[in-house]
């Protein structure tokens, strides 16, 4: 293999990067070219994404690698799942995209369940039920009669949306349509009949194309701007978790399942076809696309965010900390001082999340945690559970066991979070890499012009690439009591 180097552009719920991946004859090596911060933004009452200086963002770090580089043999950017744009007449930008948690889907189950009961739902997409999936927010909109869901003529979801604006080319990617519950994964394409019962406009839907499929070359306005020539854009895994998924180094033959632990935490294995059933239904899971066709079953678990509005909402009240003393802090805490549900929904939206653990403890029966260290040690030992309780319902919807936990993302820098999911398990957890998301995003770019030959040989090249930290079950017995406590709160 000759040397190549590929843009990753890498945008995830709290900020964005763009990421060089070159590759060598027995490894990839990554640098950061380009960092930004990214959340939502506030107008009255709607919660949106700051998507037009997010674009400024990407070509910013378009230009940044250019300059370092001189030539890239390609870019694929990624981002989270279900949000949208919507174009109108001649492609223009019908309004800001909304962000998921804002509260226009609030009660929005209820009602589209009146129109389509929710075990037909499944039957049709396979998707776990979360309020914020595409076809929730589009419900909502068309029940609050937007002009703009009139108007619209293509829904773009995030990733394919700054793909049109870099080559002109409309498509939706297999892994990031998927993510819509629009899309039936028996058959798949679009979900045709749902869509129709939801009366919403099956137009603005576009064509689905195969994770890998390279786009073409940027526009000529893109590659003056920002110094790129000849350089080819590649529908990569769009949905970050397709990413991280193509970048966990597991060993074929192994039974495993993929932890991508960030914002959210997403919990899951790689199976060949969807798996759709009465159980699976029940503790609603998810059907999601990975790279080459195959599904993600998975879980969603509400993850770091708990960690990070505390975080947030002690900087704004003065007191500054940092995750690593954060860590610290929650080390040397008392141990299971509350149970906490991670994956309520007063937990979902931005906002005093101190405050909501309390109210939640005082509606429980629980003593409230008492200073930063014991908060943020109950939102760690709630998703260590969470783990636990979703490995378990895992293998009884597969009817396989799992040996090991792959645990990628940002998340697994916290070795306490790491160490618990071992020992709340009782499973071996390999945790790495950290930079899942931008790899995985790289080898499939690598995989579509023909640098890589398959799914095997990338992962071969993370196992090369990463040094890899396992961590074995000690001390599981203890939670034992805690986690009968857990399975209470999900009753």
């Amino acid at each position: 293999m000759s040397t190549n180097t590929f843009l990753a552009l890498d945008l995830g719920a709290e900020s964005g990067r763009g990421v060089l991946g070159t590759i060598t004859d027995k490894k990839i090596e990554l640098t950061e070219v380009h960092r930004f911060p990214n959340g939502p933004v506030r107008v009255l009452d709607t919660l949106h994404w700051d998507t037009l200086r997010l674009w400024a963002e990407v070509k910013n770090a378009l230009a940044l690698a250019v300059k370092q580089t001189g030539k890239l043999a390609g870019l694929g950017i990624d981002t989270w799942g279900v949000d949208f744009g919507l174009l109108g007449r001649n492609d223009c930008l019908l309004g800001c995209p909304v962000h998921y948690r804002d509260a226009r889907t609030n009660g929005i189950l209820d009602k589209a369940f009146k129109i389509v009961p929710r075990e037909e739902f499944f039957e049709y997409t396979g998707l776990q039920f979360m309020q914020l999936n595409t076809l929730f927010q589009l419900l909502a909109m068309k029940l609050e009669g937007s002009p703009l869901l009139e108007k619209a003529e293509t829904m773009l979801l995030t990733p394919d949306l700054f793909n049109f604006w870099f080559t002109g080319q409309k498509y939706a990617e297999f892994t990031i349509a998927t993510t819509t519950q629009a899309y039936d994964p028996r058959k798949g394409g679009w979900a045709d009949e749902l869509i129709q019962r939801m009366g919403l406009p099956r137009k603005i839907f576009p064509e689905i194309i195969k994770t890998g499929t390279i786009l073409g070359p940027i526009r000529k306005d893109i590659a003056e701007e920002t110094g790129a020539s000849d350089v080819n854009v590649i529908a990569t895994a769009e949905h970050d978790t397709g990413s991280a998924v193509a970048a966990v180094p597991a060993v074929s033959g192994q039974s495993w399942a993929f932890l991508s632990s960030g914002t959210w935490s997403l919990m899951g294995m790689e199976v060949d076809k969807p798996i759709i059933n009465a159980k699976a239904l029940a503790y609603n899971f998810t059907n999601e696309g990975g790279f080459g066709g195959t599904i993600r079953f998975l879980k969603n678990i509400m993850g770091l965010w708990l960690v990070q509005e505390c975080r947030r909402t002690w900087e704004r009240a003065g007191k500054s900390y940092s995750y690593a003393e954060l860590t610290e802090m929650a080390a040397k805490a008392q141990p299971f001082v509350a149970v906490l549900n991670p994956d309520d929904p007063s937990f979902l939206a931005p906002g005093d999340m101190p405050a909501r653990i309390a109210e939640f403890c005082r509606k429980t029966g629980q003593r409230a945690p008492s200073g930063p260290g014991e908060f943020v040690r109950a939102c760690t030992e709630a998703l260590a559970m969470s783990y636990r309780r979703v490995v378990a319902r895992m293998e009884e919807c597969a009817g396989r066991k799992i040996e090991v936990i792959h645990a990628v993302g940002g998340g697994i820098q916290n070795r306490q979070l790491c160490q618990w999911a071992a020992d709340a398990t009782g499973r071996r957890v390999v945790a790495g890499p950290i930079e899942a998301t931008a790899t995985g995003n790289i080898a499939v770019q690598a995989i579509a012009t023909g640098v890589l030959p398959d799914l095997k040989a990338a992962r071969q090249l993370v196992r090369n690439s990463f040094d890899l930290v396992t961590y074995e079950p000690t001390d599981s017995a203890r939670w034992e009591e805690p986690y009968r406590k857990f399975e209470q709160l999900q009753r």
